[in-house]
């Protein structure tokens, strides 16, 4: 099931093919036909053919064409969440949960679509004004270019293009060449769910190709989650046009010594090592207050040693493999680097193929590229502090900031710390990763580009447009 590329047939024939593998034992799952940066003007001409077609859709027709995809995603539930754990490597179990959220990012698009059409504007408020009457709607921008990546091949693929067909825009979407067939399953549904072929252009092909449709002139928006390195690439060669980014993080978690110990090691255990660690909000840095951090370690290290990790498609893993051994490899030297200048591995710190054990450090220092960038690895650093100032200071030291967390019985100090945090969103007694697909959610620091979350990205989406009446 997939949408084409270009509109003859026949040249598909002839493109290179993409064979997409399993990260876990490198079986053939699937392949995808690639495109050059010489189809580029052809890829922007179906676009364009797109957004006539979507801008005329009336919002009834946009929130029954998500209402629909989202049944028929419930419906196709085990299908999809096959074909995430074959090509991301995520556990059966994660990816069960992937499809459930998609769904509810699917049926909150399509409220979105006709429940935020604008608002009366009071002129009458204003002095010389009485005598007018009016209001805004948000319009479309135009033809966009997503650009997705492989960790929530689902989810992350629906946050694209739900908004965007709310909004009534055109999509050009590039998902990850690591795993594009779970965008091209979506893309089938929303068709199949009524939405007009063109509407939606799916592409795949090397960086070349994403730079040449990023620079276009007829692209007005550029959706990208991905890493910093090409983030900026993107910005460098984007022009005058809109950017909304969610580039990563490197969270960290604070457990002060009233939390409630046990809730917070299972809670830092799942937002840890979901998703092999391959999770933008993952918690990466555990700060614990001395006072507790023996027990917590101790606790935290037992339950990171009993986590299962090998085969996705088992039921009994918690831990699945990396999208690739070669991010496996690069997860090995960050941890290697880190004990060369001094760390201490408490468990883990094993691979074999494309899988890395659960891996917990202590006494990395900071200046490791372990504790200041995203690992985007099933790796945690913890450390101690003393005072809520020093906490507070160790949080804030990195340059990425999405999501943080932290754990305490005082709300006091909780609505205190979490001002003080510099992040995106901060967690209340929860781990960083937790997150709903309603919620603005973006990054606080540097890249910090816009907001997803389903209501968020289709302002980003939109223009306001204002209509005024002088009676």
């Amino acid at each position: 099931m997939s949408a084409p590329v270009v509109e003859d047939p026949r040249d598909l024939a002839e493109r290179a093919v993409l064979t997409v593998h399993s990260p876990f034992d490198g079986r053939e799952v699937g392949s995808v036909r690639q495109s050059t940066p010489g189809d580029v003007e052809r890829i922007l001409d179906r676009a364009r053919a797109g957004f006539a077609v979507s801008r005329a859709l009336t919002r009834f027709t946009r929130h029954e064409v998500l209402d629909r995809a989202a049944v028929l995603l419930r419906e196709r539930a085990d299908e999809a969440a096959a074909l995430i754990v074959g090509e991301a490597g995520k556990t059966i179990r994660q990816a069960r949960k992937e499809v459930r959220r998609a769904v509810t990012t699917l049926s909150l698009s399509a409220e979105t679509a006709r429940s935020h059409a604008g608002e009366v504007i009071p002129f009458d408020a204003f002095e010389g004004s009485a005598e007018r009457r009016g209001w805004f709607t948000r319009e479309p921008l135009g033809v966009i270019v997503a650009i997705t990546p492989y960790n929530d091949p689902l989810n992350l693929v629906a946050h694209k293009l739900g908004p965007a067909v709310a909004a009534g825009d055109a999509i050009i979407l590039k998902p990850s060449p690591l795993a594009p067939l779970t965008a091209e399953f979506l893309v089938a549904l929303l068709i199949e769910a009524g939405l007009p072929a063109e509407v939606v252009t799916t592409v795949h092909g090397d960086p070349a190709l994403a730079q040449a449709l990023v620079a276009a002139h007829d692209v007005r928006l550029v959706s990208f989650t991905g890493g910093f390195a090409t983030g900026e690439a993107i910005a460098r060669g984007a022009g005058l046009k809109r950017l909304a980014m969610e580039l990563g993080g490197n969270a960290p978690v604070l457990v002060f010594a009233d939390a409630d110990i046990p809730a917070a090691v299972e809670a830092c255990v799942s937002g840890a090592f979901w998703a092999a660690g391959q999770n933008c909000v993952g918690a990466q840095r555990i700060l614990v207050q001395r006072e507790v951090h023996e027990r917590f370690v101790d606790a935290f290290v037992a339950r990171a040693g009993g986590l299962v990790a090998g085969d996705p498609a088992d039921e009994r893993t918690d831990v699945g493999p990396m999208i690739t051994a070669e991010a496996a490899e690069r997860a090995q030297r960050l941890v290697d680097d880190a004990v060369a200048a001094g760390a201490r591995v408490l468990a883990g710190h094993r691979r074999e193929g494309s899988v890395y054990w659960p891996t917990v450090l202590d006494a990395v220092p900071h200046s490791c590229a372990l504790w200041q960038d995203e690992a985007f690895a099933p790796i945690v650093a913890v450390a101690p502090f003393d005072t809520e100032e020093e906490a507070v200071a160790l949080a804030n030291e990195t340059d990425y900031a999405l999501h943080a967390g932290l754990f305490t019985a005082d709300l006091a100090r909780a609505l205190r710390v979490s001002a003080q945090i510099e992040a995106g969103g901060v967690m209340i007694n929860d781990s960083s990763d937790y997150r709903i697909d309603s919620m603005p959610f973006g990054g606080a620091k540097h890249g910090s580009m816009g907001r997803e979350g389903v209501r968020f990205a289709y302002e980003e989406l939109t223009q306001p447009k204002v209509v005024c009446i002088r009676t």
